[in-house]
């Protein structure tokens, strides 16, 4: 792709939405600089070393198909692979890697360093603002840095406090300090703004855990990789381990909820209802007797372990108490405890669909200061944040994802028309048309718009095109055999034994008939790779049943089709309430289809409002 111009994209902040947004600005072609504290911090993975999961797996394949960083860095480092929900339909699988924290995070600093992006050590402490555009960054040292966009993902940095206990120190991280003034100024910018809070557990010390007695759980014995472009892991692979918490356990906590900064009035930001702390747990599942701990390797070189399971913002001397009560955490040593982590975040109704600020032109925001929580909803919105910005400031089409086309486009309509009450996290429930939105189709549903853009490599784009020859000259092969029903049967094959023929394709939609049966009836299919059979087998199996989602896919598209303007007046449509009007007003919606998933649109709200776009754009025509 070739760019006349070459603009400047300022990314603030080195996590994972800072790097997804710096790789797509530079693929982009633009001239892009990232911001961070400490260079030797980029990519660190501030809470649990692992990646991808139900939904959020879906997020990191949808990154890697155009070309993105986090899936391939995963599996660069992973030290356990497993297939979550494997016994489940392939729409709500999800694949996750444990990753050992600093190969991954030189995995991510070797990907950045081999892109146009350059590295600078600061803090920000301003945005300059130039004709109402903001042109740049201004740093704690004094120096300016001009620049035509920029892009925020300071993550929990934002105002940041941390919390342990009675205890209470500024910071975004835990001996990092927080971004004050970049804070102060989006709040005199009048921005919506708010706070949310997440939490981390103490580390332990895995020579003072006694795994003798607990359940070991082993990855799988044939992983499914994070990228598509990976073909099995580089490390070597290690056991995790189960164990769960008891009464004693409970008593403990109980005892001194009092104490949890959570439960004291400290801090006044909502947590992520679906990972909630171990205070909260006791305290909502009150007749639980126990709950699951996950003891997760951080690394291969090191003894520190994760207790997945057991986030807390309890006091130093509680936490070594609690975890002493645990089964095989008797003598546990705790080598860094855990605590809770407070900070300010934007509305995201206050962003459009590329993600800027609608009224700041020129900034565009992604990660945790959005109101998500996780690294792959980061690094996602990363990517739709560098890939507009660098669009923008090149006179570019906006880069766009539509929620019937990918996780992506569900999460960023779901944050810009819905806005959050708690920090977001993704999930496959969270997406209507997710038969079709599978883990493993990502590269099929938006790498072509990567070509398009031309933000991949060589490598990446002849790999995509190779597959994809090798699904179609299976696919082909699979329907230009047929075999009787009879022939089916003795292979199987749940079908009447009568005279009628099926070919091997629709054999494949019935259930319980996989690719060791397809292999019985043909076995010269055994030229193609078992992943691209299996690709067929997952393709296969839902084919019936997507007639009637293609049918709802094609109405939202043409409703997408519908835009409205952004100055369009709500106030004056008679026939919606005054509510609706406000709400409409406030998230501005892009579309028809955004209009619909306004909370309180009703079908009669709906054709009213169709009726009186159509009659303005009549109106404006006539004007013309």
């Amino acid at each position: 792709m070739f760019h006349v111009k070459q603009s400047t994209v300022i990314v603030v902040g080195g996590g994972h939405a800072g790097v997804e947004a710096a790789s797509a600005a530079a693929r982009m072609g633009t001239r892009t600089y990232l911001v961070t504290l400490r260079a030797d911090t980029v990519g660190a993975l501030s809470c649990n070393p692992a990646v991808g999961g139900l939904g959020k797996g879906h997020l990191v394949r949808e990154v890697d198909a155009f070309g993105g960083i986090i899936g391939r860095a995963a599996d660069r480092a992973g030290i356990q692979f497993r297939l979550l929900n494997r016994s489940k339909g392939p729409a709500v699988q999800g694949p996750r890697t444990q990753v050992d924290r600093g190969e991954y995070r030189a995995a991510i600093q070797n990907a950045i360093s081999a892109l146009p992006v350059q590295l600078v050590e600061g803090q920000v402490a301003d945005l300059l603002v130039r004709d109402g555009r903001v042109s740049g960054v201004l740093l704690d040292d004094g120096a300016e840095l001009p620049g035509d966009a920029v892009i925020l993902t300071t993550g929990t940095f934002l105002n940041g406090v941390i919390h342990m206990g009675g205890e209470t120190t500024s910071g975004g991280r835990l001996g990092e300090s927080p971004s004050v003034q970049l804070a102060d100024r989006l709040y005199g910018q009048g921005l919506p703004m708010g706070r949310l809070k997440t939490g981390t557990p103490p580390r332990l010390s895995g020579k003072s855990i006694d795994w003798s007695g607990l359940e070991l759980q082993p990855g799988d014995e044939n992983p499914a990789m994070m990228s598509f472009q990976s073909t099995g892991p580089h490390l070597p692979q290690v056991n995790c381990a189960i164990t769960h918490t008891n009464e004693h356990t409970h008593d403990i906590i109980r005892r001194n909820l009092h104490l949890s900064a959570m439960y004291s009035g400290n801090i006044s930001g909502k947590g992520p209802r679906y990972c909630p702390s171990i205070e909260d747990k006791i305290s909502r599942f009150a007749d639980k007797k126990s709950h699951q701990i996950f003891l997760e390797p951080e690394t291969l070189v090191g003894e520190t372990i994760y207790p997945n399971g057991v986030s807390t913002s309890l006091p130093r001397d509680v936490q070594i108490a609690y975890i002493r009560s645990i089964r095989g955490l008797e003598n546990a040593e705790i080598s860094q405890p855990g605590y809770a982590i407070e900070y300010d975040y934007v509305d995201p109704r206050a962003l459009t669909a590329e993600l800027e600020v609608r009224d700041m032109p020129g900034l565009w925001l992604a990660g945790q200061i959005n109101g998500t929580t996780g690294y792959e909803e980061a690094a996602a919105q990363g990517l739709v944040a560098g890939l507009n910005a660098a669009s923008s400031v090149q006179e570019l089409p906006p880069v766009q994802f539509s929620r019937t086309e990918s996780y992506i486009g569900v999460m960023i309509d779901d944050l810009v028309i819905r806005g959050v009450s708690e920090p977001y996290r993704m999930f496959t429930s969270r997406a209507e048309y997710r038969l079709s939105l599978r883990a493993d189709n990502a590269d099929q549903r938006l790498t072509p718009k990567a070509i398009e853009l031309g933000i991949l490599d060589a490598r990446q784009r002849t790999f995509f095109e190779n597959k994809m020859e090798q699904i179609d000259d299976a696919r082909q092969k699979m329907k230009s055999v047929s075999v009787a029903g009879k022939t089916a049967r003795e292979a199987g094959v749940n079908v009447a034994g009568d005279g009628k023929k099926r070919d091997l394709y629709a054999l494949l939609s019935i259930p319980n008939v996989g690719v060791s049966t397809i292999l019985s009836l043909s076995p010269d299919l055994a030229q193609f790779d078992d992943s691209i059979l299996r690709q067929l087998e997952n393709e296969a199996t839902y084919s019936n049943y997507l007639d009637r989602q293609v049918q709802e896919v094609s109405r939202v598209r043409r409703y997408e089709g519908l835009t409205i303007p952004p100055d369009f007046n709500y106030q004056d449509i008679q026939g919606l309430s005054s509510e609706l009007r406000h709400k409409l007003s406030i998230v501005r919606p892009t579309s028809i289809a955004q209009a619909e998933r306004v909370e309180g649109m009703t079908p009669v709200a709906l054709n009213t409002l169709i009726y009186r776009l159509k009659i303005s754009r009549i109106d404006s025509v006539r004007v013309g």
